[in-house]
């Protein structure tokens, strides 16, 4: 059984986002998951902030403030070497998670 959930997901998104990109602030992570997923995957803020918040405490990802394209000041966020080992991780569980749905759709 997978150690990660449907709710788990979304430190998911956010760390294969980050590990594509040097450090983006919140709101280009939600641009980023959007438009990386033809806009089938919208995440609300409201979900978005405690999870980086959770991340960021456990050590997968690192912030620091900085400057916006619009010259707007905003928390920068950064994959680490510990959140890249939980991508990893996050990525074999969601597979095995994918595998148990398609096999319960299949028999149901």
């Amino acid at each position: 059984m997978p150690k990660n959930d449907l709710q788990g997901t979304l430190d998911l998104l956010v760390l294969k986002t980050l590990s594509r990109t040097r450090a983006l602030h919140g709101y280009g992570i939600v641009r980023h998951i959007q438009h990386a997923s033809d806009d089938l995957l919208r995440v609300e803020e409201g979900s978005l902030y405690p999870a980086l918040h959770r991340m960021e405490q456990r050590g997968w990802i690192a912030s620091e403030w900085g400057i916006t394209e619009t010259n707007r000041k905003a928390k920068y966020y950064r994959l680490t070497a510990s959140g890249r080992k939980q991508l990893q991780a996050a990525e074999q569980d969601f597979q095995e998670l994918v595998k148990g749905v398609s096999a319960l759709l299949r028999y149901a």
